[in-house]
């Protein structure tokens, strides 16, 4: 189903940024976790026995039987082809960065039908630096005019870039319970954080040519913002090889503080204002099979049960949550991973997929109404796989993940009425339709984990 949106509703359902970091940075709970756990493409809901299952089941936690601690160096790698008009242009981003530690200390208890208390903490952190820089177009060509409708200028579009720098992180601490090695119960707490700068920019060339650099109304801006979610899970065996595990995540309450510019309002300025958000209710359902302890595979399915809200305290948050309320998919993502032991030696392998976050949807354009079903954000496919060597008391996992994702990036529009355009210090381009270019995102990351069991 294709859904219509109005230009002017689309002119006042604030800037693209804002809605794609809403649920690209503040909605999307898949982070990163152990070489283990990403090697499986985070899928272990129902498998347990290893601490970043608090990202998506805390009763996994309750699996385990030995103490561990760990860390894990990641090297990511974030490419985005972005095409329009017939030209291409690429820009890779590269960080390497602690990005998990974490451990779990286990209790035995003995004489007792509970036979393990266990305790974890996993701390993931994740890079948010994205950078998508749109080619010129010689043939798009924007009038300036005076207050008397007479020509001044004509601009030439030379290119529009969005450019994202930050880091997000979650801190979860957790306690589980093995109750007679058939039932484990487990609880979290969960403690968000994100630093973000956005920019939104787009240059022209006058008739004089010479080229200046435009920046969209209310851009560039910072986010500063903490957020907390608590999760329950439990996991069953029902035989000896097959388990069931079910985990539910309230909403991430986030409080955001902004710093953004705004144009014109009388004179250029920085301003301020804080923001309340709440990210969907997150119910996640898992099985495994546990053929012998030598092989396992395990699927997660999650489903947001609920869709982002801000706290509304005025008309932008009124926007926003009604475009979200509209337009906006409730997040799905199944994820499979599967480990083979042979000996001391682990072989690892997953796959996820994770549904666009919007739905289909028709914008105005240079070229007329179109439709698209990618729009700000797309799907997200994940291939992962890894190894790893047991030496009893230490051990040592590697893991490649590849993510890409298609979508198609609308900019320039900006209204007149709304005073949404494109400013410098000379000019304002405003346009009621939005030039889209199409981006391709890959992700190629390598993470290596140190760990010791006690």
């Amino acid at each position: 189903m294709i859904l219509s949106i109005s230009a002017a509703y689309f002119a006042n359902a604030q800037d693209i940024s804002t809605l794609r970091n809403t649920a690209e940075v503040y909605s999307n709970s898949s982070l990163n976790g152990t070489s283990k756990y990403n090697s499986m493409a985070g899928s272990m809901g129902a498998l347990g026995g290893d601490f970043s299952v608090l990202n998506s089941n805390p009763a996994g936690i309750a699996v385990s039987i030995a103490s561990e601690i760990s860390g894990t160096l990641g090297i990511e790698s974030n490419k985005n082809t972005a095409s329009y008009a017939g030209k291409s242009l690429d820009y890779k981003v590269n960080n390497t960065d602690l990005g998990n530690v974490g451990g779990t200390a286990v209790f035995q208890i003995d004489s007792s039908p509970w036979k393990f208390v266990n305790v974890a903490v996993n701390y993931s952190s994740q890079s948010l630096e994205d950078y998508s820089e749109t080619p010129d177009n010689n043939a798009l060509v924007y009038e300036i005019r005076d207050t008397n409708n007479a020509l001044v200028d004509e601009l030439t579009f030379a290119g529009h870039a969005y450019n994202r720098y930050g880091n997000r992180s979650k801190m979860s601490i957790g306690v589980g319970g093995n109750y007679d090695n058939r039932i484990y119960l487990g609880a979290g707490l969960n403690f968000h954080n994100s630093v973000l700068d956005q920019y939104d920019s787009a240059a022209f060339i006058n008739n004089a040519n010479v080229q200046d650099v435009y920046n969209k109304q209310y851009t560039p801006f910072s986010e500063s913002a903490n957020g907390f979610s608590a999760s329950v899970g439990v996991i069953g065996k029902i035989n000896p090889q097959f388990r069931l595990g079910a985990s539910l995540e309230t909403p991430t309450w986030w409080s955001i503080a902004r710093i953004y510019s705004e144009y014109e309002n009388p004179v250029d300025g920085t301003y301020t204002e804080d923001r309340k958000l709440s990210t969907p209710l997150k119910a996640t359902l898992s099985a495994a099979y546990v053929a012998s302890k030598n092989f396992a595979i395990n699927v997660d399915y999650s489903l947001g049960l609920t869709k982002s809200k801000y706290k509304v305290y005025g008309d932008a948050e009124t926007e926003l949550n009604q475009f979200l309320s509209d337009h906006s998919n409730n997040l799905s993502e199944i994820k499979v991973g599967a480990e083979y032991r042979l000996n001391d030696f682990r072989l690892r392998g997953g796959y996820g997929f994770a549904a666009s976050p919007f739905d289909s949807m028709s914008i105005p354009t240079v070229s007329g109404n179109t439709a698209y079903d990618n729009l700000i954000l797309g799907k997200r496919n994940t291939i992962a796989g890894g190894i790893g060597y047991d030496f009893k008391s230490f051990y040592i996992d590697a893991a490649y993940q590849n993510v890409s994702s298609e979508y198609s990036s609308p900019f320039l529009q900006g209204s007149a009425a709304n005073n949404t355009g494109y400013f410098s210090n000379q000019y304002i381009v405003e346009s009621d339709a939005s030039v889209v270019s199409n981006v391709k995102n890959k992700r190629d990351n390598f993470y290596i984990t140190l760990g010791w069991k006690f």
